[in-house]
């Protein structure tokens, strides 16, 4: 055995459902073994999954789920590709029950299908626990879930036993890469480097196209070639951990040293101290080598004692967001927006805090107060999209500021149209760490 292939057929909730059946046409071609994995559980996701199995207990995982297995679920199984992934968000079995329904309306044999657990706090013993870690403020707020960070032990042991699908809820993006590379190799949960090594690897592969391009094009100055087709990546992993990552044959997009320094960088505080649930990994002396053709070699990565300790996110009720937009334009547009704003400010006192932003003019660089679009002078854009944005505990609050933004068509100023209004409920959340021995991680398979 030279080396494991392991594809990315996501980045995140919501990427190119088109993106895998090119990663596992490659796969197929690779000599050795092979796994393709889904990354699809960002914290803002895993927040409003939560909020779907409120309202839903049997939904909370991953809706694309079938629109990204359906068209190479049959080609995985044929072929021995394991599939490793996060889709199961807060409700791991209800992904592993819809992934045996859509097995089956393939005309599929069952598959074998292990559920990851442990991540879950909301059990009667994990609220007691996480009650010791959090502050005395937030013991008094409502807790709706708390879900800790797991590592890879349990994927490895999962594909070790068979499984042809592993799902999971909350674990370390880059576990989903490193499991199979620990179950191929049969490294132990103390080879520090060659664990470092894939975590690696899964770091790099979990944001997808970021890595082949996708995220890095800039036009001039970093130009990618079919930009609008990015190969998703392969990393190739070796028994000691280095890697080469490539990706998707016959695509466009672009693998080379750029790239993936981008990516290694990508989200790390600290590149000699990548704190995972696995391992402490060094990235500072890895050693970055075109060697071919959107082929990349990584060596040199160092990895040191994991911690005792493993990171819980904790998700709180957050009451209400409200949004209303509103367009102006034609001369004199931009102060019409302006006016509009004022209106609503002067209109809701201070009730709220409430955020305007000039879209086209001044947004991103806004601020949540509006302070900034006060001490902006009045430009002279010719369209203005004005938005209005409000958190509050309460929902008739949020109907009133929408009632208020809707109230603009005729109560002025002139010439306002395109009026969008929406509520959402919201989560806030937390961290805490707590100690690895009491949220130990175990897998079943689903009959």
């Amino acid at each position: 055995m030279r080396t494991i292939a392991v594809g990315a057929g996501a980045g995140f909730s919501g990427d190119r459902i088109d993106a895998p059946g090119p990663v596992v046409d490659t796969l197929i071609a690779h000599d050795g073994p092979r796994a393709l994995i889904f990354e699809m559980l960002a914290e803002r996701t895993l927040a409003l999954r939560q909020l779907m199995r409120q309202d839903d207990p049997d939904s909370g995982y991953e809706p694309l789920l079938e629109l990204e297995l359906r068209p190479v679920l049959a080609r995985c199984l044929a072929h021995d590709i394991p599939i490793v992934s996060n889709m199961g968000a807060a409700n791991p079995r209800g992904a592993a029950r819809h992934i045996q329904r859509l097995a089956q309306a393939l005309g599929l044999p069952a598959p074998r299908i292990a559920v990851v657990e442990g991540d879950d706090m909301s059990t009667p013993m994990g609220m007691e626990e996480l009650l010791k870690h959090l502050t005395p403020a937030e013991r008094e707020r409502k807790l709706v879930s708390a879900n800790v960070y797991q590592g890879s032990s349990c994927i490895a042991r999962a594909l070790t036993a068979g499984a042809q699908i592993v799902i999971t809820g909350r674990v370390a993006d880059s576990a989903l890469v490193l499991g199979p590379a620990m179950a191929a190799f049969k490294w132990r949960e103390d080879q520090w480097d060659q664990l470092a090594g894939g975590i690696l690897a899964g770091h790099l592969l979990e944001c997808g196209a970021q890595v082949t391009g996708g995220y890095f094009a800039d036009p001039g100055f970093k130009d990618v070639p079919d930009v609008h087709n990015p190969g998703f990546p392969i990393a190739e992993i070796d028994i000691d951990g280095g890697c080469v990552i490539t990706k998707a044959a016959h695509t466009g997009g672009l693998v080379d040293p750029r790239t993936v320094k981008e990516q290694m960088l990508y989200e790390v505080h600290d590149p000699a101290a990548y704190i995972t649930p696995d391992v402490v990994a060094d990235f500072s002396a890895v050693e970055v080598e075109q060697i071919g053709p959107d082929r990349v070699r990584l060596t040199g990565i160092k990895g040191h004692p994991r911690t005792d300790t493993l990171k819980a996110t904790v998700f709180f009720e957050g009451g209400w967001l409200g949004e209303g937009e509103i367009s102006y334009a034609g001369p004199n547009a931009e102060a019409r927006a302006r006016l509009a704003a004022d209106i609503i400010r002067k209109r809701l006192g201070n009730d709220f805090t409430l955020r305007f932003d000039l879209i086209g003019v001044m947004s991103i660089l806004g601020d949540d107060r509006g302070a900034a679009l006060a001490r902006e002078p009045v430009g002279s854009a010719t369209e203005v999209r004005l938005r209005i944005a409000a958190a509050h505990a309460e929902q008739h609050q949020i109907d009133r500021l929408l009632r208020e933004v809707d109230a603009l068509y005729t109560c002025g100023p002139a010439g306002g149209g395109g009026v969008r209004l929406a509520k959402r409920k919201r989560l806030s959340t937390s961290s805490c760490l707590i100690p690895r021995e009491h949220v130990p991680a175990s897998f079943h398979f689903v009959e």
